[in-house]
C-alpha cells in the first residue's frame, strides 16, 4: 500500500484526488492551444500587424509571470483548495470573453486577464501535487500528466485549426467552458488537502506593483523599439531606467516586507538558483518556439491551421514521450541529473537546427528539429521544479514553486517579445531590400496586382497560402528567413541552460511528501525544545544544589519516543 500522501492515502486515493487537478490542467491547455494555430488567422481577422500578433501572445505570458509568484504565495497562506477553483473561473471567463473581441486590442485585454488564471493553475497545481505526492513517487504518476498534455497539445491545435476553418474562430475561446464546469465540480469532490496555516497573513501589495512594473515596462520597450521609436531614443531612456528603478526598488522591498512575494533567501540556496537561471532558457524554447513555429507553418510553408497543428506534432510528441520516459525512470532509479544534462544538450542542438530553417527545408529535417527541441523540453521543464521542491523549506513551497514557474513564465515571455522584435525588424528590412523583386513578382500577377498589393501593404498579417503565386513563394521566403532569424536567441540561452544543470548540486529525491515533511519538522522542533528544557533545569539543580530529577517535565513525546531516550 502507497502512502504518498499527507494522509497516508493509498494510490487509489491519489489518483481520486489527482482527478480535478488533472482536469483543471487540461482545461488551461486546451483553452491555450486550441487558438495556437489560429492566431495568425484572428489577427489577420482583427486586422492586426506583427506588433499585435506579438502582443496578443506576451499579454498572457506576462500576466501568468507576474501573477504565478503571488499564487505561490496565497498557496502558503490561505486554503490551496479555494485558490485553485478561483483561478479556473478568473481563466475560463476571461478566455470565454476574448470570444467577443472585436478588435486586437480587446482580445490583448482578455488575454491578459486570462494570464492571470493560467498563472494560478500553474502554480497552486505544482504546490498541490507537492501536498500529495512526493519527488521520488512523482515519476509513477507521470504518465497521467503526460496523456493529459497528449490530448491537449496534440488535439488542441488539431480542434482549434477544424473549428476556423469549418465554423469561425470565436469557437475556439468557448470550447474549454464545459470541461472547466466538470473540473470545478470534481475538484471540490475529490480534492483533499491541507487547510492548515500557521502564520499571519500578509500580503506583499508594494512588491506586486513594482515587479508588475519592471516587467511591463521592459516588454513595452523590447516590442516597440526599433518600430514606434529607435532603439537609442528617450524612450528607451524612460523605459528601461523605469525597469530598472522598479526592480531595484522591488529588491529592496522584499529584503524589508515580513511575507516577501519572492523571498531573496531562496537564492542562497545553489539548487534554487541554478535551477532558475536553467528554467529561463527552457521558458524561450518552450513558449517562443511553439509560437512561431505555428507561424513558420503558416506564413512560410503555406498550411492552413489545421493543417499548422498537425504539421507541429512532432516537436509535441518530443515533449510528451521524453517527459512520460523520464518520469518513470526517475521514480524506479531515484537519479534525475543525467536525464536534466541530456535534455539540456537536446535543446541546444534542437535550438540550433531550427535557425536553419528555409520555407523549402524538407519537411522531415524540419521534424527532426522539432522532435529534438520538444524532447529538450520535456526532460528539463517539469523535472526543475521537482528537484527545488525536494529540498525547499515546507513553509515555502509555495513560493519555491512558483518562483522556479514564475522565471519559466518570464523567460518565455521576454524570448517571445525578443524574437517578435527580431521578427519584425527582419521582416521590414526584408520587405525593403525586396522591394523590385516583389514589385515585379506583383506585375505578374495580372488583374489581380492590386488587391495583392493592397492587402501586402496594409500593415496587417498577410493570409501567405491565398496569394497568387509567383507573389506567394516570394513571401513564404521573407517569413522564413525572419522567423529561423528569430531562432537563434534560444541558442545562447540553452547553452547557459546547460552550465546551470551541470552545477546542479545531486541530491537524491525524499520520498516524503510537503505535509509529512512539515510535520517531521514540527516534531523535531518540538522534541528539541523539550531537550532544551530539561537541560536548563538540570543546569539550575546542579546550581541550587537539588538533586536532579526533583524537577519534572512535562513530556508530550510518544511512549516508544521515551523509552528511546531512556534507553
Amino acid at each position: 500500500m502507497t502512502t504518498d500522501s499527507p494522509a497516508g492515502m493509498t494510490h487509489r486515493q491519489v489518483l481520486e484526488a489527482l482527478t480535478g487537478l488533472l482536469l483543471g490542467l487540461f482545461v488551461s491547455m486546451i483553452a491555450g492551444t486550441v487558438v495556437s494555430t489560429s492566431m495568425p488567422v484572428i489577427v489577420h481577422d482583427l486586422g492586426g500587424d506583427q506588433a499585435a500578433y506579438t502582443w496578443v501572445i506576451t499579454s498572457t505570458l506576462l500576466t501568468t509571470a507576474i501573477s504565478t509568484p503571488v499564487w505561490g504565495k496565497l498557496a502558503d497562506l490561505f486554503n490551496r483548495k479555494l485558490l485553485i477553483q478561483i483561478a479556473l473561473v478568473v481563466f475560463v471567463l476571461a478566455t470565454a470573453a476574448a470570444g467577443f473581441a472585436q478588435d486586437t486590442g480587446m482580445l490583448i485585454a482578455f488575454r491578459a486577464v486570462q494570464g492571470l488564471g493560467a498563472g494560478g493553475l500553474a502554480a497552486l497545481s505544482q504546490v498541490i501535487m507537492a501536498d500529495i505526492i512526493s519527488p521520488r513517487e512523482r515519476g509513477r504518476y507521470m504518465g497521467l500528466f503526460g496523456a493529459v498534455m497528449a490530448v491537449a497539445t496534440v488535439g488542441g491545435p488539431l480542434l482549434g485549426g477544424w473549428i476556423t476553418d469549418s465554423i469561425n474562430w470565436r469557437w475556439n475561446f468557448f470550447v474549454a467552458l464545459p470541461f472547466a464546469v466538470a473540473a470545478l465540480v470534481i475538484l471540490q469532490k475529490t480534492l483533499r488537502v491541507s487547510t492548515e496555516r500557521s502564520r499571519r497573513v500578509s500580503i506583499d501589495y508594494v512588491g506586486i506593483v513594482l515587479l508588475s512594473a519592471a516587467v511591463s515596462l521592459l516588454l513595452i520597450w523590447i516590442t516597440n523599439a526599433g518600430s514606434s521609436f529607435d532603439w537609442w531614443s528617450v524612450e528607451t531612456a524612460l523605459m528601461v531606467g523605469g525597469a530598472l528603478l522598479a526592480t531595484v526598488a522591488f529588491i529592496i522591498v522584499e529584503l524589508k516586507v515580513r511575507e516577501p512575494l519572492i523571498p531573496l533567501t531562496l537564492f542562497r540556496g545553489r539548487t534554487f538558483t541554478l535551477s532558475v537561471l536553467a528554467s529561463i532558457s527552457i521558458g524561450v524554447a518552450m513558449f517562443g518556439t511553439s509560437v512561431y513555429l505555428a507561424q513558420y507553418m503558416q506564413l512560410s510553408r503555406g498550411a492552413s491551421p489545421t493543417e499548422a497543428g498537425l504539421m507541429t506534432l512532432p516537436m509535441m510528441a518530443g515533449l510528451l514521450i521524453s517527459s512520460m520516459v523520464v518520469g518513470q525512470l526517475v521514480t524506479r532509479f531515484g537519479k534525475w541529473k543525467g536525464y536534466l544534462v541530456l535534455g539540456s544538450v537536446l535543446l541546444i542542438a534542437g535550438s540550433a537546427l531550427l535557425s536553419t530553417l528555409h520555407y523549402d527545408t524538407d519537411f522531415v529535417l524540419v521534424s527532426i528539429y522539432m522532435f529534438l527541441t520538444g524532447a529538450g523540453v520535456g526532460m528539463t521543464m517539469q523535472n526543475l521544479v521537482l528537484i527545488v521542491q525536494n529540498v525547499a523549506k515546507p513553509t515555502e513551497i509555495g513560493v519555491a514553486s512558483s518562483g522556479v514557474t514564475f522565471f519559466r513564465s518570464l523567460g518565455g515571455t521576454i524570448g517571445v517579445s525578443v524574437m517578435g522584435a527580431f521578427l519584425a525588424n527582419k521582416i521590414t528590412d526584408l520587405f525593403s531590400t525586396g522591394r523590385e523583386e516583389l514589385a515585379a513578382a506583383i506585375a505578374k500577377t495580372g488583374d489581380k496586382a492590386q488587391e495583392v498589393a493592397a492587402q501586402l501593404s496594409s500593415g496587417t498579417l498577410p493570409e501567405v497560402r491565398l496569394l497568387p503565386e509567383p507573389v506567394r513563394s516570394l513571401i513564404e521566403d521573407f517569413y522564413a528567413q525572419a522567423i529561423s532569424h528569430s531562432f537563434l536567441i534560444g541558442i545562447p540561452l540553452a547553452v547557459l541552460s546547460l552550465i546551470a544543470i551541470l552545477f546542479l548540486p545531486n541530491r537524491p529525491l525524499t520520498h516524503m511528501t510537503t505535509s509529512e515533511r512539515a510535520r517531521a519538522e514540527a516534531s523535531d522542533e518540538h522534541d528539541a525544545v523539550e531537550d532544551a528544557a530539561e537541560v536548563a533545569i538540570a543546569d539550575a539543580e546542579a546550581l541550587a544544589g537539588v538533586p536532579t530529577g526533583t524537577v519534572q517535565v512535562v513530556s508530550h513525546r510518544s511512549p516508544d519516543a521515551a523509552s528511546d531516550d531512556r534507553a
